[in-house]
């Protein structure tokens, strides 16, 4: 079998990146982002980017950095509210942004990678989430139709995996870079440690390694959006 292992994020994405795709990227707020790839697609230049993620990072890291360069066309998020950036490039007509109550962003996600095309919600039902989507009538109340996604690269952050690809996250981590990663035609997967088939707990993995196609390993950096603490 074709080693999953590549020597960094350039590699992993040669021959996968190009302009005006569809990218679902995992993390939540800063933790567990996939820095390196996020990275290596700037590096890259790849615009016209549709991106699938539960924010927009904050302007100098994550996602924001690919706004800095105008790179992204389109996010498609629940929150955008640490990136400065993304707010004037938002009010300013340069960017489109979809908004997704959180849980619907994630199901779609899991819907796409389930092979569910769509799914009906009562979320946003009533609100703007709600326009121009089809409404039927369950048991009284009405629900809208989602749609699954399906994006031509899922990019995500893993904090162990073995070499064929099977994963686990850590704690906040885990809550998008899941979905995110079953939902990608190709999955690049970056993590802290890579160790060999059968050094892992099979009751402890996360995401199976069927979900991923290209692997890498990489020093991440250990941010916080609002560090909060208490007076002593």
């Amino acid at each position: 079998m074709k080693s999953k292992v590549f020597d960094n994020a350039a590699a992993a994405l040669d021959g996968v990146l190009f302009d005006g795709m569809t990218i679902a990227a995992g993390g939540f707020g800063l933790c567990g982002i996939p820095e390196l790839s996020i990275a290596a697609i700037r590096e890259a230049g790849t615009k016209g980017l549709t991106v699938y993620s539960n924010n927009a990072g904050v302007d100098d890291f994550g996602l924001g950095l690919l706004l800095q360069t105008r790179q992204i066309k389109k996010m498609a998020s629940s929150y955008v509210g640490e990136n400065a950036e993304f707010m004037r490039q938002y009010l300013s007509g340069e960017l489109e942004l979809e908004f997704n109550p959180q849980g619907t962003l994630a199901e779609r996600m899991r819907a796409g990678g389930a092979g569910i095309a769509g799914f009906y919600t009562r979320t946003g039902v009533g609100t703007v989430i709600a326009e121009g989507k089809p409404v039927q009538e369950f048991d009284g109340d009405e629900y809208i139709l989602e749609r699954g996604i399906v994006a031509d690269l899922a990019i995500v952050k893993a904090w162990k995996a073995d070499t064929t690809g099977n994963a686990i996250f850590r704690k906040t981590a885990r809550n998008f870079n899941h979905p995110a990663a079953t939902c990608g035609k190709v999955c690049v997967m970056e993590v802290e440690e890579i160790v060999e088939p059968g050094e892992l707990d099979p009751d402890h993995i996360h995401l199976p390694g069927i979900y991923v196609h290209r692997l890498i390993q990489g020093e991440h950096q250990k941010r916080i959006e609002q560090r909060t603490v208490r007076e002593a």
